[in-house]
C-alpha cells in the first residue's frame, strides 16, 4: 500500500484498497513465535527503574485524592499545594482508613476517619513513594515490588512536544500479566485480521533480526480506517523502552511524530488468584496541518472520541491477552 506523497494533501483521506476480510493475505507465516518470542525477551529485560505508571496526569486532580491497587500495592495520590504529585500508601497509618476516601485540604491528604493530616513529609509506619508527572501519564516507583536497580525518572519515549500535541488517556483491565499485553502489542501482524474495523491492508516491512538488533523495532505499513474504504495510509514503528511498555510512532505519513503508548500495569491477583493487569494507553497525537491547531482548542470534544477508539481496540485485544495467559498458565479463567 503506497505511503502518502512527500507534499502534504489538503485532505490526508485516501481510497484504500478493496480487499474482503477473508480475501487478505494471511500473516501467520510472518507472525512467528520465534520472532515475537524473541522481541518479547529483549523487551522483558530492560530495566525499569521500579517504575510503574499509575495513572493519567488528568485523573489526579487538585482538590481530591486517586486511588489504585499496583502489583497488591493500596496506593493513594493527591496534588499538593503546588500541584506537584505525591504517591503514598493507601491505607492511614492510624486504624487502616482508605485515604482514596479521604480530602485534600490546602495541599494535605486529610483522613476522614480522625482527620490525621499527612503530607510529602510522611508519618510513622507512612512513608511516600517516589513519584513523576510527565504531563500526560503518573508514574509511582514501588522498589520493594520491583526489585531493580532504582532510577531516578522512569525510562520515558521520545514525544512531541508538549505545546503542539493532543494527549488522551484511556485505561481498562484484563485477566492477564503485563508480559501477556506486551506480547499482543508485538505482534502487529494481527491487526487487519482482528481489527477490521480499524486497520486495513496491514504489512510488516521491517523485523528485529539477531540477538541484539539495531534499531530493535518493527515497521508497518497499515491504513487506519475512517469510514467504509477511506482511510489514512501510514507507516509506523514499534519499540519496547522498559519491560511494561510498547510504543507504536508514526514514522512517515499523516501525523509524523504521533506516538501510542501502551503501558501494562500489574494490579495484583483475584480471589481466584487469577493475575490482573490494566492497560493504559495514552494516544500523543501531532500534525503541522493548520486544522491541527484548531482540533486543540477543542481537546475537550476530541478526546473522548480518542479514548472511545482506543477502548474498542483493548477490548478484542484483552481478550487475545487473556487468553495467551489462559495458554501459557495452563488454567481455567472463570
Amino acid at each position: 500500500m503506497p505511503l502518502p506523497d512527500p507534499a502534504p494533501r489538503r485532505i490526508p483521506l485516501r481510497r484504500l484498497p478493496k480487499d474482503t476480510w477473508a480475501r487478505q493475505d494471511p500473516t501467520w507465516r510472518e507472525a512467528t513465535p520465534r520472532v515475537i518470542d524473541a522481541a518479547l525477551e529483549r523487551a522483558l529485560a530492560r530495566p525499569s527503574g521500579n517504575w510503574y505508571v499509575l495513572a493519567a496526569s488528568d485523573e489526579v486532580r487538585v482538590g481530591g485524592p486517586f486511588g489504585r491497587v499496583v502489583a497488591g500495592v493500596e496506593l493513594v495520590a493527591w496534588r499538593d499545594g503546588e500541584g506537584i504529585v505525591r504517591v503514598g500508601p493507601g491505607a492511614c497509618p492510624h486504624l487502616g482508613a482508605p485515604l482514596c476516601r479521604g480530602a485534600v485540604d490546602r495541599g494535605r491528604l486529610v483522613c476522614r476517619w480522625h482527620g490525621l493530616s499527612l503530607g510529602a513529609e510522611g508519618f510513622p509506619g507512612w512513608s511516600p513513594y517516589p513519584a513523576h508527572d510527565d504531563g500526560v501519564l503518573v508514574w509511582v516507583r514501588l522498589d520493594h515490588v520491583g526489585g531493580e536497580e532504582p532510577l531516578d525518572r522512569p525510562v520515558l519515549p521520545e514525544r512531541p512536544d508538549a505545546s503542539r500535541h493532543l494527549a488522551a488517556v484511556e485505561s481498562l483491565a484484563g485477566r492477564c500479566e503485563p508480559e501477556d499485553v506486551v506480547a499482543n502489542r508485538l505482534d502487529p501482524w494481527h491487526g487487519s485480521w482482528f481489527h477490521p474495523y480499524s486497520f486495513v491492508g496491514l504489512r510488516v516491512t521491517e523485523v528485529p533480526e539477531g540477538p541484539d538488533p539495531d534499531p530493535d523495532r518493527m515497521v508497518v505499513d497499515v491504513g487506519f480506517r475512517v469510514a467504509g474504504r477511506w482511510g489514512v495510509p501510514v507507516r509506523a514503528a514499534f519499540s519496547c523502552p522498559d519491560p511494561r511498555t510498547v510504543v507504536m510512532t508514526i514514522i512517515e505519513g499523516e501525523g509524523e511524530g504521533s506516538v501510542v503508548e501502551t503501558h501494562a500495569t500489574p494490579l495484583g491477583v483475584d480471589g481466584r488468584g487469577v493475575p490482573r493487569t490494566a492497560v493504559i494507553e495514552a494516544t500523543i497525537a501531532v500534525s503541522e496541518r493548520g486544522g491541527f491547531a484548531l482540533a486543540r482548542g477543542v481537546a475537550g470534544a476530541i478526546r473522548p472520541m480518542m479514548r472511545i477508539a482506543a477502548r474498542r481496540l483493548w477490548r478484542d485485544d484483552l481478550a487475545y491477552a487473556e487468553r495467551r495467559y489462559l495458554l501459557r498458565s495452563k488454567k481455567d479463567l472463570p
